[in-house]
């Protein structure tokens, strides 16, 4: 109670002192006034800007999801060495260098290496196998073999369906990149294979994949 009344003679003495003195302080109350309006504005006019452009990068990356998924019609009619040679081409699209395809009864554990625009070098298992299949651990620790053998610095799997969670989780202690379907859709849509390890083990063709993907890109 004796806040209030505190609260209330400060604010009567603040008023009496404008009045007396108004000729004076006139022109800064009437700048603070027009200043604060004017940031008012200034905020909402930034945030709405802020929201409408969230709002399209969001619809974009709908859309680049989308896309990739169309355009691996033509990668599940395709045979193994088929694919093998797809995957080559897009690290070479990418940048990669010395890209050559291994694949082959005798390719211990690896079917495309060669070396990422930074000089890394990399090996890479691929797997074209129908979209209800779903790849396990033991098929990530083959690749992790061929890693060791070819002394590659990055290994990456590339598949046309999902990992399995443990799986998953493997490829996330073992330092592998887990390429599903998803995201090998938006590689081959025009992403770089680079761009992919900022997502990688974070879900996969659902909505936690698709959240986790939009907060990714959407930065």
């Amino acid at each position: 109670m004796a806040r209030l009344k505190a609260v209330a003679v400060g604010g009567v003495l603040v008023l009496v002192l404008l009045v007396v003195f108004w000729s004076v302080v006139w022109p800064y109350v009437t700048g603070a006034v027009l200043f604060g309006g004017v940031a008012a504005a200034g905020w909402r006019l930034w945030r709405t800007d802020r929201l409408v452009r969230g709002q399209d990068r969001l619809w974009r990356q709908e859309e680049a999801v989308k896309a990739g998924h169309r355009t691996l019609a033509e990668a599940d009619g395709m045979t193994g060495t088929e694919f093998e040679e797809l995957v080559a081409r897009l690290c070479r699209r990418d940048g990669c260098s010395d890209v050559r395809r291994v694949g082959g009864a005798n390719d211990n554990g690896a079917d495309v290496v060669g070396r990422l625009p930074d000089g890394r070098s990399v090996v890479i298992q691929c797997k074209r196998y129908a979209p209800s299949s779903t790849i396990a651990s033991r098929e990530l620790r083959d690749l992790l073999g061929a890693k060791v053998h070819f002394g590659a610095d990055l290994a990456v799997f590339v598949t046309t369906t999902r990992f399995s969670r443990p799986s998953e989780k493997f490829a996330l202690q073992h330092g592998i990149l887990a390429v599903h379907r998803d995201h090998l859709g938006v590689w081959n849509n025009g992403a770089s294979l680079l761009s992919l390890t900022e997502v990688n083990g974070e879900g996969q063709g659902d909505s936690r994949h698709r959240a986790r993907w939009k907060r990714a890109y959407g930065r």
